[in-house]
């Protein structure tokens, strides 16, 4: 089921790699690339404050988020930037997808999509519920992007409350899946911790058992952090459940040639900051 989970977060991710995104956000004011990004991932929820951001995003530093929100506001209302990230979505996927595009099996694959994000709850769980709110685009590639940003939202808020529950704030989440190789050794500055900040938090790991002193994961780290994933898994495991096997193994099936093709592209680099593993394309 984990490997389902990549392939809609792939097609959701290649938003974030776009050279369309830049101008397409600067078009409509938004300067620069954090003000576009937080302006445009937050902008289904409405023109909330840096705060309600910082929250649900759950792992940037606040004073990166504060840096963008609420002045991007100013420049680009929420509607305007909803529209502005679907432009930059459907000229990103028309140029890595190609044809690909208007193949029966990315309609298809929408359709399944849709029908799991309009089963899903939506009780505690934010961002899902505000970009399953969003309206449905009508061609397909950008229905199954709409889907699979909803549904990647979805794990998402899963993933926030299993790291709560696990006691690791923003930037201890951080350390941790650099640690365990899963986000690259830039990550402090991608998502905008000070060296303090991040120091302490790897103090902090580390007198909880979660690190040795070289700053590599202990046992009991490795054990919590497959505890975290596994109650992920969990918790994400509604949002599929009305497609039952067949029709999931299907959506698995029709994705496989689009997120082969994104791959292929280099669209997404390996690792990320989003600590999304390559996809298994195999088989």
């Amino acid at each position: 089921m984990e490997e389902i989970w990549r392939r809609l977060e792939t097609c959701h991710a290649t938003v974030y790699f776009a050279p369309e995104a830049g101008p397409g956000y600067a078009t409509e004011g938004l300067k620069g690339f954090w003000m576009g990004y937080f302006a445009s991932r937050s902008a289904a929820l409405g023109a909330v404050p840096a705060d309600v951001v910082t929250a649900t995003f759950y792992n940037f530093a606040p004073a990166r988020v504060a840096r963008a929100l609420p002045d991007a506001w100013a420049y680009c209302s929420p509607e305007a930037a909803l529209a502005a990230r679907l432009d930059v979505v459907d000229r990103s996927l028309r140029r890595i997808l190609g044809g690909l595009v208007a193949e029966p099996s990315t309609a298809e694959a929408a359709a399944l999509a849709r029908r799991a994000v309009d089963a899903a709850p939506r009780a505690g769980r934010p961002l899902f519920a505000a970009h399953a709110a969003v309206p449905v685009p009508d061609e397909p590639h950008l229905a199954l992007w709409w889907a699979a940003t909803a549904l990647r939202e979805f794990r998402g808020d899963g993933h926030i409350a299993a790291l709560l529950d696990a006691g690791l704030d923003g930037c201890e989440a951080n350390v941790v899946a650099v640690a365990l190789g899963a986000s690259p050794q830039a990550q402090r500055d991608h998502r905008g911790w000070t060296r303090t900040e991040w120091a302490a938090a790897t103090d902090r790991l580390r007198e909880r058992g979660w690190l040795t002193a070289d700053g590599t994961l202990t046992a009991e780290g490795r054990r919590r952090r497959r505890a975290i994933e596994a109650a992920t898994e969990r918790l994400a495991a509604p949002a599929l459940a009305a497609l039952g096997p067949a029709d999931t193994g299907r959506l698995d099936a029709c994705l496989r040639p689009l997120v082969r093709r994104i791959v292929d592209a280099d669209a997404i680099p390996f690792p990320n900051a989003m600590g999304l593993p390559r996809p298994e394309l195999d088989g």
